[in-house]
């Protein structure tokens, strides 16, 4: 049953309500992508160019590809501003888990007409995982210069803030009651706890991070110039700290924290209540699978 004020029940045209993202995907392919387009913020159509009934371009060709495989609790949704760009400019994953929750494994909102570092990518143009198996220094000066934040390769268009409340009355919609997402890093963290993420794990973590950050801690201290991720002052912004923390800077990795939201719930969580604001703003939301 839905809990947000004037929401509704999910229903198929058939009449039989829905529940998981495993039975929408077993609806007929026109039902299916209707429903998951509604997921995508409406000014990014605008900004396409793009039909709200077609998903198309003025020049008649697609301009998102929906991968939702029947029997399996799990979509993607991927927007592009021309059909054969690289880079999505709207990236969606979400799945079904087995407590009846739902997963926001992914999403990222990115201007296709911003500059892009290839923060992602290796000198050989190989992809780095996140960084996970290597980084590419030289572009994540670039980006960090610009104002983007670590695993960035674009600004953003600033419409997280317009997709989020779909997405959790679409999950309303269905009669879930909690989001559950991974941050891929600290400013995703605390990113999410503006949109009312309260913490499974990871919370002692968050609190540590912005003791040591203060005056006197082992991470300020360590804010000593030693590589251009670690200037003295970066520990009074989000994006500062963040890259630092990108950067290795603390004892441990940044690893195992998990964060969740209750429908129509705001936790009320602010792990750095005094920071200053970052040049750049809100960018992205995105969260590991």
């Amino acid at each position: 049953m839905a809990r947000l004020p004037g929401n509704e029940p999910l229903v198929a045209a058939s009449g039989r309500e829905l529940h998981t993202l495993r039975e929408i995907n077993g609806l007929g392919q026109a039902e299916r992508d209707r429903i998951y387009a509604g997921l995508i913020p409406p000014r990014l159509f605008e900004l396409l160019g793009m039909s709200h009934e077609t998903l198309r371009g003025a020049d008649g060709l697609g301009r998102v590809r929906i991968i939702a495989p029947e029997g399996i609790g799990l979509v993607r949704i991927e927007v592009r501003a021309r059909p054969d760009d690289r880079d999505t400019v709207f990236f969606l994953e979400l799945a079904d888990t087995p407590y009846r929750q739902m997963e926001l494994a992914f999403c990222i909102i990115a201007d296709p007409h911003a500059p892009r570092f290839d923060v992602d990518r290796d000198a050989e143009g190989r992809s780095n995982y996140f960084a996970s198996q290597g980084r590419n220094v030289p572009e994540e000066i670039r980006a960090m210069a610009a104002g983007l934040f670590p695993n960035q390769t674009r600004h953003g268009l600033n419409l997280f803030g317009e997709f989020f409340p779909r997405f959790e009355r679409f999950v309303d919609a269905l009669g879930v009651e909690m989001i559950a997402a991974e941050p891929l890093t600290y400013d995703n963290a605390i990113r999410y706890e503006k949109y009312g993420f309260d913490y499974v794990t990871g919370k002692r973590l968050m609190l540590e991070i912005d003791r040591e950050f203060r005056p006197g801690g082992i991470l300020h201290q360590r804010l000593d110039g030693s590589t251009p991720f670690r200037l003295p002052g970066a520990e009074r912004t989000v994006r500062g700290r963040s890259w630092a923390i990108h950067d290795g800077i603390m004892d441990e990795p940044w690893d195992d924290v998990r964060i969740y939201k209750m429908i129509g719930i705001h936790a009320g969580v602010d792990t750095f209540p005094d920071r200053q604001n970052d040049p750049a703003g809100e960018t992205r939301g995105g969260v590991r699978l």
